[in-house]
């Protein structure tokens, strides 16, 4: 870090750094032949979704994964039988000289545990319902009842430690979000901190026998709750002296876009921070689909560690609670009609031009863009100028966008002279974004272009070095606070990404600023060489993504895209994966596993169909009971598999109809949403019909 961020020096509680990307130091364990954390490669990991009782389906299956990239096979034993079979598949794989190792995936029954450690490498058991079921029922206990919950655990627990420990077997304990016992419920919430007692309660009972072959997990289907308590668990871990490696993922993530940026934003958001030893990205697709995904985040963090020169004498931060969400307190500020920007309004989006167009054709583009976007118009259109455009044809242009946009955000080159803009004319229902960067020395500079603010009612984007804004500090307290905002096309030097607009955020609250941030998705922010679609929204979703679930940032734009329509709709899509603003139907759907109760890539699909016009409505369509009512929480309806060719319809946590045949399922789901008033016919185009 170079000197002035080192004004930023204080004690970190989980990392080494939240501007640089430092590698946790972890132990190793052994999967197998394969070395997880220390200084071995991050791994990656996916899971078979066919009935692990055909052999046969799930050796194609994980044959398919390997040859995909995947380095480590997760398949389900959901019962004895299942378990058994796994002994068959791993013979079959090494006869096909597929050598990589096999994970057993346990939920409820401790036998087929005991059944599985005999076959494979490592065994997963989620600590939510291993000896446990949930029942959601509400009830205080006491602490000698708690401690007597803890010994039933223990000795429930201890026979596949005690075996792991014996045939050299590592294990995972996967603590879900969805599925926390209720013990730990009543006692510490459905919370970041409930998870990772669960975890810890069952890591000191593997420490007591002296197996330390474990690998830790905290998923989540909520991006925001999975940072916080992964986050937590390393604190808690450090002070316990305990340095375990960690397996990454965002469970439920659904499918296509969505999917991808929701993990993004979450197993991102750790590995730019140094934690992360082995990932998943569980998609409702096939799992080959998977692969690539995953793939694509290792690379760019292995590419950021091996960057990062040695760590600093002493840890460094910022004032972000990393534990808790609050969002950044800024001063609000009206970009145009209905587009204010505040601490309580949701994040805006800004789309980047990378050509103006004579003023009729930007008028036709704009409209176009709006008319294909529906719900989710352009809400900013930020000019792309290399200086050559003359006054006269800027003002066509801002007169042409009068009614179209909110606002506009115009670049004012580093050689232009702001007195230029001092004549011009401003249309009176657009609101101007002056862009400028501002060097050390161009104090008087910034005091000309912040009097444009005052006199000609200009707002202004200011680029600004974080070290360098105490020599500006007096200038900008005294600017138009409700005309003024912050961002970065380019990352500090000695930070990240993310890194950046951190350092920015901690600098302006350090100099009792509180201006809102533009977040800027540049391709100088861009990790790799790699120009793939997929490639630029993985940045996209860590740079914004991370932000938002650190409560920072007011604007987004993504700059990387170069068309009008694709880099509106994307960020919108990265503001909803973090939660920040939903414009459209949130689903929260599981990858599909040997336990699924029904197709779940085609349910999911086929619900999509009929429900995805329902703005802001949160449904959950998930194949079995293992995760499906915890992971529910926060949606508003559920879609749950209960039994073969039956499913489960939840309002919330509660489950309100029983073993619907599933080819009534969709209706009566429908009906349900009906019943609460969320529904809403789609209109001939498929949007939402709201003139009634």
């Amino acid at each position: 870090m170079n000197a002035e961020a080192q004004t930023l020096d204080r004690e970190s509680t989980y990392c080494e750094s939240r501007f640089r990307c430092y590698r946790r130091a972890t132990r190793v364990v052994r999967v197998g032949d394969i070395g997880v954390g220390g200084d071995h490669p991050i791994r990656i990991q996916s899971m078979t979704t066919s009935d692990t009782r055909d052999v046969a389906a799930t050796v194609a299956e994980a044959t398919a994964l390997a040859e995909a990239g995947c380095e480590i096979i997760r398949v389900t034993a959901p019962n004895v039988t299942a378990a058994r079979c796994l002994r068959e598949i791993r013979r079959q794989l090494r006869q096909r000289k597929i050598n990589n190792p096999l994970v057993a995936d346990i939920h409820f029954l401790p036998a087929a545990a005991m059944e599985a450690v005999e076959h494979v490498e490592k065994v997963r058991v989620n600590p939510g319902n291993y000896a446990d079921r949930k029942k959601f029922a509400v009830r205080e206990y006491s602490d000698s009842q708690y401690n007597g919950e803890l010994e039933r655990l223990h000795e429930a627990f201890s026979p596949i430690v005690l075996r792991c420990r014996e045939l050299g077997r590592s294990m995972r304990v996967g603590t879900n979000h969805g599925s926390l016992s209720d013990r730990i419920m009543n006692r510490y919430g459905d919370t970041p901190l409930g998870m990772v007692e669960s975890a810890l309660e069952f890591l000191r009972i593997a420490e007591s026998h002296g197996f330390r072959d474990i690998i830790l997990s905290m998923k989540a289907s909520n991006p925001k709750v999975m940072i916080q308590a992964y986050r937590l668990l390393v604190h808690r871990m450090e002070k316990e002296d305990m340095h375990y490696p960690l397996h990454l993922g965002v469970t439920e993530a659904g499918d296509g876009e969505d999917g991808r940026i929701k993990s993004a934003i979450g197993i991102g958001s750790l590995l730019a921070d140094g934690l992360g030893d082995t990932i998943r990205v569980s998609l409702t697709e096939d799992s080959v689909y998977e692969i690539p995904v995953a793939r694509a985040l290792a690379d760019k963090t292995m590419e950021l560690w091996r960057s990062a020169p040695s760590p600093p004498r002493s840890r460094v931060t910022d004032s972000v609670d990393p534990f808790a969400f609050n969002r950044r307190a800024i001063t609000p500020l009206s970009l145009g009609v209905d587009c204010t920007i505040a601490s309580d309004r949701p994040p805006r989006v800004i789309a980047r031009l990378p050509r103006l167009p004579e003023a009729d054709a930007l008028r036709r583009e704009v409209e176009a863009a709006n008319t294909a976007l529906a719900d989710t118009p352009v809400e900013g259109v930020e000019f792309a100028t290399d200086g050559t455009v003359s006054a006269a044809e800027t003002e066509k242009s801002l007169a042409a966008l009068s009614g179209k946009v909110p606002a506009v955000v115009l670049p004012v080159p580093r050689d232009a002279d702001p007195a230029a803009l001092e004549s011009m004319n401003l249309p009176d229902d657009l609101a101007v974004v002056l862009h400028r960067s501002f060097r050390s020395g161009e104090a008087e500079l910034l005091e000309r272009v912040l009097e444009l603010t005052r006199t000609r009612g200009f707002h202004l984007a200011a680029e600004i070095h974080p070290a360098a804004l105490p020599a500006f500090g007096d200038l900008l307290r005294n600017a138009p606070a409700d005309r003024l905002l912050f961002t970065l096309s380019a990352p500090v030097e000695g930070c990240h990404a993310v890194g950046s607009y951190r350092f920015l955020a901690e600098m302006l609250r350090a100099q009792a600023l509180s201006a809102p941030i533009w977040i800027q998705n540049t391709p100088a922010f861009r990790t790799g060489t790699s120009t793939t679609f997929l490639d630029r929204l993985i940045d996209a979703s860590i740079l914004t993504g991370s932000l938002l679930c650190d409560g920072i940032g007011d604007l987004v734009s993504l700059e990387t895209e170069d068309d009008l329509v694709r880099g509106t709709r994307l960020g919108y899509n990265v503001l909803q994966g973090a939660g920040a603003r939903i414009t459209r139907t949130e689903f929260v759907a599981c990858p599909s596993c040997g336990r699924t109760l029904f197709n779940l890539q085609e349910t999911t699909r086929r619900i999509r169909e009929k429900t995805g016009h329902l703005k802001g409505v949160k449904i959950a369509v998930m194949g079995c009971i293992v995760n499906g009512p915890g992971e529910m929480a926060d949606a508003d309806f559920g879609y749950v598999g209960g039994a073969p060719g039956k499913v489960n319809l939840y309002v919330g946590k509660e489950c309100v109809r029983y073993h619907v045949p599933e080819e009534q399922a969709d209706q009566r789901l429908i009906d349900l949403i009906r019943e609460h008033g969320k529904w809403i016919d789609p209109s001939p185009q498929g949007e939402p019909d709201t003139s009634g």
